[in-house]
């Protein structure tokens, strides 16, 4: 099949200078005018900022949420079936990392139809890559549980493994719950692992700190509702 399905990083934050994505995701989008997002408002104001004169009428966007039924999203890729190339634009990094793009893009394969990544920020990889932890090995463990003894058992199970694969561990939060979770890594691990945090990442505010535990809880930082990413690591 000649059609393409281009996977577009999104912004990490409503600000952002459109010159950090590479020329290749401005051209795609200028030619392309069906697009499966998160969140329609969000979407078109990413598109007007990376294209100001594409014409925001032509555009059919198709939702994709916690809230689209497997009917609505059974069709989504119909134009690509129909011989029209199609963007999956996540609404905060990578299409299909720790968003629900993944489904799509496993349907297109499905289909038969040409998936091709573009390149764009990952919150994921540029904590991993400024925490000064172990880059050779990592996970990504996507969000801990939300009850708090699980969410403590959560967090000694990655330290431990860690510990015994010399694994960096990373994951994540909801962010008006940041703050909680900070307190609960504070109280489970041990003094001596180390913690980054990380977090309105490529944004004005952006911040970034690997330090161990026991100087962690010498540290206050205010980052309520603000994205962020957690990653620990426990030498053997």
């Amino acid at each position: 099949m000649d059609t393409t399905l281009y996977l577009i990083p999104g912004p990490l934050g409503e600000e952002f200078n459109p010159d950090i994505f590479p020329p290749q995701i401005k051209h795609i989008i200028e030619k392309t005018d069906h697009f499966i997002v998160e969140n329609e408002k969000e979407a078109r104001r990413f598109i007007k900022k990376i294209t100001p004169a594409k014409e925001q009428s032509l555009l059919k966007l198709y939702p994709l949420n916690k809230h689209t039924s497997s009917t609505a999203m059974a069709t989504y890729l119909d134009p690509c079936l129909a011989g029209i190339d199609m963007g999956l634009i996540s609404d905060a990094g990578c299409p299909g990392v720790a968003d629900p793009g993944a489904e799509i893009v496993e349907k297109a394969y499905r289909l038969d139809i040409k998936v091709k990544p573009l390149v764009g920020p990952s919150s994921i990889l540029l904590a991993m890559m400024s925490s000064g932890l172990n880059g050779q090995n990592f996970a990504f463990n996507g969000y801990l549980p939300i009850d708090k003894i699980e969410r403590k058992m959560a967090i000694k199970a990655l330290e431990s493994k860690s510990q015994k694969t010399d694994q960096s561990q990373i994951f994540m939060e909801t962010p008006y719950r940041n703050e909680k979770l900070l307190e609960d890594l504070k109280q489970v691990l041990n003094q001596n692992t180390q913690l980054c945090i990380a977090y309105e990442l490529t944004q004005a505010e952006e911040f970034v700190k690997t330090m161990n535990v026991e100087l962690w809880k010498k540290t206050k930082i205010n980052f309520h509702k603000k994205p962020a990413i957690f990653i620990i690591h426990q030498q053997a």
